[in-house]
């Protein structure tokens, strides 16, 4: 059953074709991945899709009776809308009500006609049976790490929005669901959630990510887009990987061919008068088609990236008991480490946990409070941030470079151009001399990172690199890396880019001293959770041998009798009083104050009767045994 059509599609932007009559379709339950280099327009095609921007020509369609939301790169909100407006903004009956019950459920200490208002929302929850829809839902918000839903979305980072507007994808429990980047700015535990999540529900999917682990768990179909066309790939990203290859082997074949068959076709051209028979039309014809298949370039840079960096001494960065505190707060403990020449450390750890910091105490942007860090004489920092590329209006792409060096040289003495470092990162020659504020958010990103690795640093700092890169930048960054002499220190997202270059991790957790351990960052994963199972068994048989203690006992002492005896009628007791405490809380009569202390010895008096409750179960097992 087809969920949605795209017939046709062509999208230019001034010069710049993204692409021309492109043609496909996603049927219900497939999970679909859209790839391709940056700039090559995934984000422009989503948003065509989604109607936010129109084609030059061609349609979209989609299923009349389905249910579609959609995860934008950069979601954005009213100003004065709260979590819980921005989560629950939908047309649904019952998404609505819990939205109500969750709000009256916030007001309830400040509000005297809460308690009335929320008896009727829970009425209104029992009809419409949406009391396991509101346990979902709150599940989806736990574990993407979203609890005060009266907080502002305007006060949120950018980061915290992206995760509200995931909630907001998935509470609406969409038949289609189309996601732009969805696993950017989220911590790895959650991305690692979303993948679970997503793999097992039914929902039909097309979402373009660079995270290759998520590419080969969630989906089962990849669409690329490259040279303006739509190529369509049956399987996971390795299985894409595969067939791509297979795929421009086949292309090299045929362009050879064409460029053959167009030698003797321009030769026959030529020997043609002027005045041309309709009967040699055909052949006019099929040869401004091999033409077209002959003019493909389908090169690729092959260039070995091996920079002549500055050479680092035999003390690099060693930091001794240097701490951090913000206020009362201590962010980084007094932690010590000597880096050494080689050194190739992933950092781990939830959103404000202190990585930023630790970075930032290693390039002296900030100073430690206590302890000291000590910087090597020849150690040369690259530091790559999340901040956006700076650059001046009318100002090309090369020149950017080129302010950096015109010329880069090589480990072994020779030189390379700006140009051909350019090149090398997918910066085909056209773009190099085209302005800087026309490039893709990705390209943008591509280009502020290569200014970095152009600088020939012995100690390279990058925090987040493989937000927005494409997956081809990826693999050609990753091979970069790979050769890179001096000290390398990631933060990163993206597993697959972890584990291929780290070989040791810091792990930042709030309020702990960071912890190291050599291991990459599956590996690691695969320590932490084999911990975890272990204190889970250790608990499982301290609580069996508990039990096995209280089975042992059969009989009841004197004093465990007489409290048996009196459980019963001091339950009666609490009942009666708590039936009338909520006869005065109902009846509306008490003052603001009056019905918040009735509210509070209520909830006393509940958990006073299940204690006892317990108790008395207890003691009865013993008697029946």
């Amino acid at each position: 059953m087809n969920y949605l059509s795209a017939e046709s599609l062509t999208k230019s932007y001034g010069d710049r074709t993204l692409f021309d009559k492109i043609s496909f379709g996603v049927d219900q339950g497939q999970k679909v991945a859209l790839v391709g280099i940056n700039g090559s327009g995934k984000s422009t095609l989503l948003k065509i899709i989604m109607g936010q921007e129109t084609p030059d020509s061609g349609k979209v369609s989609f299923r009349n009776d389905i249910k579609i939301s959609f995860l934008s790169q950069n979601p954005e909100f009213k100003i004065e809308d709260s979590i819980l407006d921005a989560v629950f903004d939908s047309d649904d009956e019952k998404l609505s009500v819990i939205k109500a019950y969750e709000h009256q459920l916030a007001l309830i200490e400040i509000n005297p006609d809460a308690h009335e208002k929320l008896t009727e929302l829970i009425e209104k929850m029992d009809n419409l049976n949406a009391w396991d829809y509101e346990s979902e839902i709150k599940q989806i918000l736990g574990k993407l790490g979203i609890h005060d839903l009266e907080k502002k979305v305007s006060e949120l980072s950018g980061g915290q929005k992206k995760r509200v507007a995931m909630a907001k994808a998935l509470v609406e429990h969409p038949d289609f669901l189309i996601m732009d980047e969805p696993t950017n700015h989220l911590d790895l535990e959650i991305i690692e959630w979303l993948e679970e999540y997503l793999s097992k529900s039914n929902l039909s999917l097309l979402l373009v990510t660079h995270d290759r682990y998520f590419l080969e768990s969630v989906t089962s179909h990849i669409l690329e887009i490259d040279r303006e066309k739509i190529f369509k790939y049956v399987g996971s990203y390795s299985d894409y990987l595969e067939k791509k290859a297979e795929r421009e082997e086949q292309e090299r074949t045929e362009v050879s061919k064409a460029r053959n068959l167009m030698k003797k076709e321009l030769d026959w051209i030529r020997r043609q008068p002027k005045a041309r028979g309709t009967k040699a039309k055909y052949r006019i014809d099929a040869f401004e088609k091999t033409k077209e298949k002959a003019s493909q370039n389908l090169t690729k840079t092959e260039l070995e990236l091996d920079l002549n960096s500055k050479r680092q001494g035999k003390k690099i960065i060693e930091l001794d008991k240097a701490s951090k505190s913000f206020d009362d707060t201590t962010i980084i403990h007094p932690f010590s480490h000597v880096f050494k020449r080689g050194d190739r450390i992933g950092i781990v750890g939830k959103n404000g946990v202190g990585k930023s910091t630790f970075l930032n105490l290693l390039t002296g942007k900030l100073t430690p409070d206590s302890g000291e860090i000590e910087i090597g004489k020849n150690t040369e920092f690259g530091y790559y941030t999340q901040q956006e590329l700076q650059f001046k209006a009318g100002q090309k792409v090369i020149d950017i470079v080129k302010e950096i060096a015109e010329v880069i040289t090589m480990s072994d003495g020779s030189t390379i151009s700006a140009s051909q470092f350019l090149q090398h990162f997918q910066f085909a020659p056209k773009v190099q001399h085209d302005f800087v504020e026309k490039l893709s958010g990705g390209e943008k990103r591509r280009l502020q990172l290569l200014r970095v690795l152009i600088k020939n640093p012995n100690f390279l700092i990058l925090d987040e690199p493989t937000n927005d890169l494409d997956l081809i930048t990826l693999g050609i960054l990753e091979d970069f890396l790979s050769n890179f002499p001096g000290c390398l220190l990631i933060v990163s997202h993206d597993r697959y880019f972890m584990d291929r270059l780290v070989d040791h991790v810091f792990v930042f957790e709030k309020n702990k001293p960071i912890k190291e351990y050599p291991y990459n960052y599956s590996q690691y994963r695969s320590f932490a959770n084999e911990q975890v199972k272990a204190l889970t068994t250790k608990s499982s048989v301290k609580s069996k041998n508990e039990k096995n203690k209280h089975e042992q006992k059969t009989k009841l002492s004197y004093n465990e009798k007489k409290e048996f005896e009196g459980l019963e009628s001091e339950i009666e007791q609490l009942e009666s009083t708590k039936e009338s405490l909520f006869e005065k809380l109902n009846s509306g009569n008490g003052s603001l104050d009056e019905l918040q202390q009735w509210g509070k010895e209520i909830e006393e008096i509940i958990a006073e009767i299940e204690a006892k409750e317990m108790r008395w179960l207890e003691l009865s097992e013993i008697i029946e045994a």
